[in-house]
């Protein structure tokens, strides 16, 4: 297959042994994404990140990367690279009906990649965004010790200044040999419906709703709109009203859940603004934004409450399963360099 003829734009250069990948088509929006650039919210910085952090670890634990190693996040398909030497790439998330050199490949699973190999991604039926991780991660450059990508920032990305990848550029990645081709446990891989229930942590001024209130909201069945991006995604369904309608602006946690004069929910994202005004209900957990992440408009979507001890202890162990994992591979790496493989 020949090399488009547009221009280049080169990111990096070239130095030992790291190669290109060169994007003949984009899609509508793919971003560099690693876990997020924490600690900046007090200066009005959004931390971004993967929306699907489930499919980010696990593309990252596939091949032994780091956990912050940078991804692609792919988001509505439509996207197709080349790369220019041999690694290892994992896919997860949406299964977009990927090919490689117009061979079906499966996601949630590794790759073995060659020379001049070429990757294609369709639309998927269930879900809508895709993450692509090569081993030992993309080679960009952070700011804010982070490359995650956040437009409406203007900050991270392949360019540093938020913007999504196009088709003339060029990522850099390790060349590495190959590994043994692994796979993500059935019980791991998410069913990506379009009805769905979410946990919600109490907090921010639930006691400033009626009981009455929060009943409703608890029992209602809401829709996702065509309202939403990486900033927050906007449900309709029964009106829900606090007692107070303004506050002075607070800062906002991921998940939160804002109700507005409308009474319609707003579920805050990766990309969300740091402070905000409106009543919040609650918090979504961690695990279930993943989930949202993945629903196209038209889903539905019913709440459950949830404990903060229990919904803190899952998360702690989700963070141990990943981290114990690669933190020993690295470990054993890092033990190998200094005294040689076991016998």
């Amino acid at each position: 297959m020949s090399t488009p003829a547009y221009p280049t734009r080169r990111l990096r250069a070239h130095h030992g042994s790291l190669h290109d990948i060169t994007y003949f088509t984009p899609g509508p929006l793919s971003l560099i994404q690693d876990l997020g650039r924490h600690g900046h919210q007090h200066i009005g910085v959004s931390p971004g990140g993967p929306m699907d952090e489930h499919a980010f670890l696990w593309a990252n634990r596939l091949l032994d990367n780091p956990l912050n190693a940078p991804q692609i996040e792919i988001t509505m398909g439509q996207f197709s690279c080349q790369f220019q030497a041999d690694t290892t790439i994992a896919l997860t998330g949406a299964d977009m009906s990927a090919t490689v050199n117009g061979q079906p490949v499966a996601v949630w699973q590794s790759l073995h990649i060659r020379a001049g190999d070429q990757l294609s991604l369709s639309g998927a039926r269930r879900g809508i965004r895709t993450y692509l991780a090569v081993k030992d991660g993309f080679r960009v450059t952070g700011i804010l010790n982070s490359c995650a990508t956040v437009m409406r920032d203007g900050l991270g990305g392949a360019d540093r200044r938020g913007g999504k990848l196009a088709a003339q550029d060029l990522l850099e990645y390790k060349v590495t040999s190959p590994i043994p081709t692994r796979q993500v446990p059935q019980q791991f891989i998410p069913e990506y419906g379009q009805d769905i229930s979410l946990n919600v942590i109490p907090g921010y001024q639930y006691d400033r709703f009626d009981k009455a209130e929060r009943e409703r909201f608890f029992s209602a069945e809401y829709t996702v709109t065509p309202q939403m991006d990486r900033m927050g995604y906007r449900l309709s369904g029964t009106a829900i009203h606090c007692q107070t309608t303004s506050l002075v602006s607070e800062g906002i946690a991921l998940g939160a859940i804002q109700i507005p004069a409308d009474g319609q929910p707003i579920i805050l994202m990766r990309d969300r603004q740091t402070i905000g005004g409106y009543p919040k209900i609650g918090c979504v957990t961690a695990r279930d934004l993943s989930t949202l992440a993945q629903c196209q408009p038209g889903a539905k979507v019913r709440f459950i409450e949830k404990d903060l001890y229990q919904a803190e202890a899952e998360r702690v162990i989700e963070h141990h399963f990943f981290q114990g994992y690669v933190g020993k591979k690295h470990a054993e790496q890092i033990l190998n360099q200094l005294t040689g493989p076991a016998e």
